[in-house]
C-alpha cells in the first residue's frame, strides 16, 4: 500500500494562482478583448490609409507613460503577493496601495486624453478608427477601475491581517485580475497607437 502524500503547512498544490472562478472570468474577458483586437485588425486591413492618418493624432507619449505605469503597478502587485507569502500582511497592503496609486495615475492620464479628444469633437461616430480607439480604450479603462476597486478591497483586508502565509488566495486572485488588465494594455497600446 502506498503512502498518501500530505502537503506541508502553508504549501498549496501547484496550479493557477488565486480562486479558480477568477480564471474563468479572466479567460472570458481575454476572449472578448481578443475578438475586439481581431475586429480592429481586419477592419484596419480594409482601411489602412484612414487608420494610419488618424492614428497620428493619438498621444503616443501618454500611451507610453501609461504602459510604464501599468507595468510598474504589476511589479508592485508581485511584491505584494511575495510579501503575504512571507507573512508580511502590512507590507502586502502597502505594495497593493502603491499599485492602486499607479492605477490612479493611469486613469488620470487617460481622462486627460479622453477630454482632449472630446474637446476636439471626437466621438464614436467620428469615423471607424475613432470608433475602435474609443471603444477599446474605454472598455480597458473600465477594467482598470474595476481592478483598482478589487486591489483596494484586498489591501484593506490585508492591512486588517485577514490574509496569512496559509491563506492568501484573495491576494493572488486580485493580483491575477490586475495582471490581466496589464497584459491587455501591453497588446492594446502597440496595436492601436503604434503599429502601421
Amino acid at each position: 500500500m502506498s503512502a498518501v502524500e500530505v502537503p506541508l503547512a502553508g504549501e498549496r498544490k501547484r496550479g493557477l494562482p488565486g480562486d479558480f472562478a477568477i480564471w474563468i472570468f479572466i479567460f472570458a474577458e481575454l476572449l472578448v478583448f481578443g475578438v475586439f483586437f481581431l475586429s480592429y485588425a481586419f477592419t484596419r486591413a480594409s482601411h489602412v490609409d484612414l487608420f494610419n492618418q488618424y492614428q497620428q493624432h493619438l498621444d503616443r507619449s501618454s500611451g507610453a507613460i501609461n504602459t510604464i505605469v501599468l507595468i510598474s503597478s504589476s511589479f508592485f502587485v508581485v511584491r505584494a503577493v511575495n510579501a503575504i507569502k512571507h507573512g508580511a500582511s502590512a507590507l502586502c497592503a502597502r505594495w497593493l496601495g502603491l499599485a492602486v496609486l499607479f492605477g490612479g495615475i493611469f486613469v488620470w492620464i487617460k481622462l486627460l486624453e479622453f477630454s482632449a479628444k472630446y474637446a476636439e469633437g471626437i466621438s464614436l461616430s467620428t469615423n471607424t478608427f475613432y470608433m475602435f480607439y474609443l471603444s477599446l480604450t474605454l472598455f480597458h479603462f473600465m477594467h482598470v477601475l474595476m481592478g483598482m476597486v478589487i486591489l483596494s478591497a484586498v489591501a484593506v483586508k490585508s492591512a486588517r491581517g485577514d490574509y496569512s502565509i496559509e491563506n492568501h488566495v484573495g491576494v493572488e486572485t486580485g493580483a491575477s485580475y490586475w495582471h490581466m488588465v496589464d497584459l491587455v494594455w501591453i497588446v492594446l497600446f502597440p496595436l492601436v497607437y503604434v503599429m502601421h
